[in-house]
């Protein structure tokens, strides 16, 4: 399995790894050439590995372009994975730019496989609109709604080094065990 970066393991921060995270992505190449159709194949592998991860951006794997991977159905009303989604049910976006938000934010709480163990309270629109190229490089224009919307929004967060910690309108939620770890990295986080 495809490995994930993340900002911290256990009880230390990845600081290499948080370096890549936080860059902001470059464009693809349109017509997709050779590296481009590698990229785009290297994150619909090791999205369709996992079965823990609504979505998946490149840069959690090392790959600093502006490509997206996300499940469009299948889930449970929490977010989860109800088991009934294939590999039709994935979505490839490359550079992919929202052109309309719709609707009065919504507060929901997030988990992200690159900020593990904690959770964040963070506002999305409900609707958006997204213009972009699919995974064959041809031009598309979306919309999305509801979780699917908030999907899209947290993985280009991610073409712009933008985390889930990031967010300050909402409460963060950190396993007991490790609340000295989570208290002494956002103390040093807002110095």
């Amino acid at each position: 399995m495809k490995k994930v970066l993340t900002m911290w393991s256990d009880d230390h921060v990845n600081e290499e790894e948080t370096r890549i995270l936080r860059q902001p992505c470059a464009d693809l190449p349109i017509p997709l050439d050779g590296e481009a159709r590698k990229s785009v194949k290297t994150l619909v592998d090791a999205f369709l590995e996992r079965n823990d991860a609504s979505g998946l951006a490149a840069p959690q794997i090392g790959i600093c372009k502006k490509i997206i991977i996300f499940r469009n159905r299948g889930f449970t009303r929490d977010g989860a994975s109800d088991g009934t989604w294939t590999k039709k049910d994935v979505e490839v976006l490359i550079n992919p730019r929202l052109t309309q938000q719709r609707g009065n934010q919504v507060i929901l709480s997030e988990g992200c496989l690159s900020c593990p163990d904690i959770k964040v309270d963070i506002a999305r629109y409900p609707e958006i609109k997204i213009r972009g190229f699919d995974m064959h490089g041809q031009k598309v224009s979306k919309r999305y709604v509801d979780f699917i919307a908030r999907i899209v929004q947290h993985e280009m967060d991610h073409l712009e080094g933008k985390m889930i910690v990031d967010y300050d309108e909402g409460a963060i939620f950190v396993p007991k065990k490790k609340r000295g770890f989570f208290e002494n990295l956002f103390q040093n986080k807002s110095a």
